[in-house]
This record gives structure tokens, sequence and C-alpha cells, in this order.
């Protein structure tokens, strides 16, 4: 239950007519842990146990990959869509994640920035040293795998997209949620409940980058990010910090590469002699 149809009256320069147009559902999720209320993620509803899985790891509040928890349904409303989770973690894998003072909300633009101090980031871990490197055309295929899985989207235009893929460009899997962070988070609960972590090295999102989906890349140990638009100023400072291949403006057989470049190669077809 992605989308809902709504009546709307469309204006143009000399008339109007009646509509009806398929707009993306964006419905509260309540997730408790051991029955403690933790957060609310405005999400589009649909997998959510990866959305809920992905979010815990992506936070440091459960690092253990190996370990999975069990995610119980404790309300739906009267559409069937589940409004409150539960999830039993034991007190020994609990994360600093957990620890860290969190408003109650997260909205369906932001990941952490319910977080109490924007520096309160220690529990991300060691910076990734991966030393491989992929082809830049590489890139532009893979939006091209990812946009053809954007359902969604193409209904309503009101979602985003996030995609995991292999070094070599084979799809590991591919989301949508009307939040960015969301769309990265279910994908890599996707990963994890399907043992598939280790073998993600490339990450495309279909928006923009802020510093919050570079950290949720960087904790899923995936050394390439890639967005069809542009970053803020603090996203290339914690993808230059974290070790992360930042591309940007992914489009039109174009990116601008701005962090960790010696990662990138070109093949080129004609290439001069030296």
């Amino acid at each position: 239950m992605a989308t809902r149809h709504y009546e709307g009256k469309k204006f143009d320069a000399q008339d109007a007519h009646q509509i009806t147009d398929a707009l993306t559902v964006e419905e509260a999720l309540q997730i408790n842990i051991n029955n403690k209320a933790f957060t609310v993620s405005m999400r589009t509803p649909g997998n959510d146990v990866s959305l809920v899985r992905g979010m815990l790891h992506c936070e440091g509040v459960l690092n253990n990959t190996n370990f999975s928890p069990e995610v119980s349904i404790k309300k739906e409303n009267e559409n069937g869509i589940v409004t409150i989770v539960n999830v039993d973690i034991p007190e020994s894998e609990l994360g600093e994640g957990y620890s860290n003072s969190r408003s109650l909300l997260s909205v369906s633009s932001c990941g952490i920035c319910g977080k109490t101090e924007l520096g309160d980031l220690s529990f991300i871990g060691k910076t990734i040293d991966d030393t491989k490197k992929i082809e830049i055309n590489l890139i532009h295929q893979l939006f091209n795998k990812m946009s053809l899985l954007q359902h969604d989207f193409k209904k309503t235009g009101g979602t985003h997209a996030a995609a995991a893929f292999t070094i070599e460009g084979q799809l590991l899997c591919s989301m949508e949620d009307l939040g960015r962070h969301n769309a990265v988070d279910k994908i890599v609960g996707k990963l994890i409940t399907s043992n598939q972590l280790q073998n993600a090295k490339i990450m495309t999102v279909s928006g923009r980058i802020s510093y919050e989906i570079v950290i949720k890349c960087f904790k899923a140990k995936i050394p390439f990010l890639a967005a069809v638009s542009a970053p803020s100023s603090l996203a290339v400072d914690y993808a230059k910090e974290l070790g992360i291949t930042l591309f940007a403006f992914c489009r039109d057989k174009r990116a601008t590469c701005y962090s960790h470049p010696q990662r990138t190669k070109i093949n080129k077809t004609n290439p001069k002699a030296s």
C-alpha cells in the first residue's frame, strides 16, 4: 500500500478539469525497543522489518549483523498499516547509539537529526580503507538499473530510491520510500537479513546527499556512494573523513567525485599515444 488515489482539480492557462492522482503514502511507525518507545519514523509502509533493522544498524543501536532480533507487530490501523512495532534486543547487544539522547520523532527527510548533538557520533567506527576501484562509466549503468525499479516514483513522482550493488555492478537490492534516509535504511536492513551486506560495495540514491546518508552508508561499510543530485558541504566533509568515495550530479553521463577519487578509473576507448 505505497500509493493512494486522491481527487484534485488541475489548472492550466485557460481551463481546469478534475483529475485523480496517485500519491505516496506517508504514515507514522513507532519503534519500541524492549517495549519502550525509541523513535517514530515517518515512512512509506512496506518493508518495515528492513527499515527497522537498517535503522538500528545505521544508528549504532544494534551493531551485530549476525544477531536477528525479533520484530513483533504491536498495533495496526484501520487500513491494516502497521503503526507500532517492538524489537526485543538483549541489553548485551545494545550499542552506544541506543544510549544517545534522541527526540521521539524521526521525520522522513532526515535520519539522525533527532539526535541531541551533531557531534554525538562516536559510535560510527573506523574509517573505510577499501582499495578497490570503480570504472566511472559503470556508475551511469547502475542508475539505469535503479530507475527501472522505481515503480512507485513512476506512479506518483513522490518517492526516493536507493540501491546496492557489488563492485562489478550486480544489483543486490533496491527500495523506495518517501524519505531519502528511509530508503537507505531499508536497503541496509535487507542486506543484513539476506546476508549480503559484505557483498555491497556501491550505493546509489535518487536525491541529494546530506551527512546522515553518508553516515548510514559508512555504517554499512559501503565504500562508494553516488547520487543524482547535489551533496551538502557536511556530506563531503564526512565522506573525506570516513573513507567514502562520493559521487554527485550523476546524470547525463556525467558525475562529480568529491572525495577519494583515487578509487576511480576511466577506460578510454580511444587513448592517445603518449
